[in-house]
């Protein structure tokens, strides 16, 4: 899936604990430090999470 702007030759670290039915996920960018962090079902796939981190880290870092 391609990514414009600021994302296109990013890393990103995800990292997701599991509290009970929900995971909590944070996302880093490994050049500026960045985090997002969100919620999702854990019966949430592990590609779609990567999507909304994608786009959580994409609006985050546009908005600098």
């Amino acid at each position: 899936m391609p990514y414009s702007g600021v994302m296109t030759q990013r890393e990103i670290l995800i990292e997701t604990q599991r509290y009970g039915t929900s995971l909590r996920v944070s996302a880093t960018d490994t050049q500026t430090g960045t985090e997002v962090v969100f919620q999702a079902p854990v019966s949430t796939l592990p590609a779609r999470i990567k999507q909304i981190a994608i786009s959580k880290m994409t609006y985050v870092l546009n908005k600098k």
